[in-house]
Formats: C-alpha cells, structure tokens, sequence
C-alpha cells in the first residue's frame, strides 16, 4: 500500500519527518493478519539513530490488535498534524474547488511484542514526555510496586522497526500565487497551526 503522492505534496527530508513524528506522536496504527485489518490509534515514541529507526508503544491486553502485530507482514503508523479546510472564495484566481490542507507522516514497518522491562520503560518514557508541562508531573516510579505490576499486566509493549517513510503536506504548494491569501485567511479563521505550517 501507499500514498497518493503528487510531487509538489511530497516530503523527503528524513530528519523533518522524524521531527514531525515526536512532535505530532499519537498515531493511527493499522495492520492487516488472518482476521482482516486491526487499527489502534495510540501515542508513539519515535527513537532515531542513525538510519535506524523505531517506533515504541503499547495497546490493552484486552485490544485483541496486540496479537496480530507480529505476525503482520507489515504495520503501518499514520502520523497527523494540523489540517484545515481552505475555501476557493480565499483564491484570486477563478473558476476553483475547495480542497483541505493538511500533513501527515506514514511510517510502514514491522512489529514486535517487547519485554515487561521494555514495556515499564516505554510507560515510564511516555509519561515524562507528556507529564514535562505539569507543575507536579505524575511520574510511574512514584506509584505503589504492586499497583505498577498490575498496570503493566494490563497492557502489551510493542516495538516497530521502520522499513519505509512516506511524508505528504499539502500545503498549497500547486497554487503558489494563492499561498499568502490562503494564509491569511486561516489565521483569521484561527487555523494558526496550519498556517505556520504554510509559512516553513
């Protein structure tokens, strides 16, 4: 499978894409086995090194997804960032149809389940990421031993080696005379992520 991919949308930068990866990290993770397809949309810590590259993560016990994960011939994690409607009255230049800008990062690879220790690292790892803004950040280490071995029975670590990545901002880019009006008009409509996007 892949991405319809107009030239002028396409992302090759290796280093942006990771970079969008880590800041936009809660995914939709689709794989396809013997009972059709599994999708799960859960965050995802992005771990870069050197041309390797991995995505960690972990599902319910209960969400039947983990079992179909490593035995998935391949896992693909669909990264979204900002995206808004943009209206053809914005444009100059007529007769013009409404269409959607928006960015979104694919990363297809393959699976494997991981370790209690692996998994008590992702959660510890996940959590200090989105805890960092917090005046008093929750932190698993402060929580009782028997409560944390019971949290992570419940739940399955998985860990995606990442084969391929395919990048695609539709940022406009086919009507380059239009970008400022386009601009403009969605940080008056209050899409300013989006919008900064645009700028570069």
């Amino acid at each position: 499978m892949t991405l319809y991919m107009p030239p002028h949308f396409h992302v090759e930068d290796r280093a942006a894409l990771v970079a969008f990866m880590e800041a936009n990290g809660f995914a939709t993770l689709v794989s396809h086995g013997a009972g059709g397809l599994s999708v799960s949309h859960v965050p995802l810590l992005v771990e870069a090194d050197g041309q390797e590259l991995r995505l960690l993560g972990h599902v319910a016990r209960n969400n039947e997804h983990w079992r179909a994960l490593e035995g998935a011939d391949e896992v693909l994690a669909i990264f979204h960032g900002p995206h808004a409607y943009v209206s053809p009255t914005w444009y100059a230049q007529h007769p013009s149809v409404p269409t959607w800008n928006y960015a979104v990062v694919h990363a297809h690879g393959k699976a494997r389940l991981m370790d209690e220790a692996g998994l008590h690292d992702v959660v510890t790892r996940l959590s200090s990421k989105y805890e960092a803004g917090n005046p008093k950040p929750w932190r698993l280490s402060d929580q009782p031993p028997a409560y944390v071995a019971g949290m992570l029975q419940n739940i399955v670590g998985f860990e995606i080696a990442v084969e391929r990545l395919e990048g695609k901002f539709k940022l406009s880019q086919n009507r380059p005379a239009e970008i400022a009006r386009v601009i403009d008009a969605l940080e008056k409509a209050g899409e300013t992520a989006i919008a900064t996007l645009m700028k570069g």
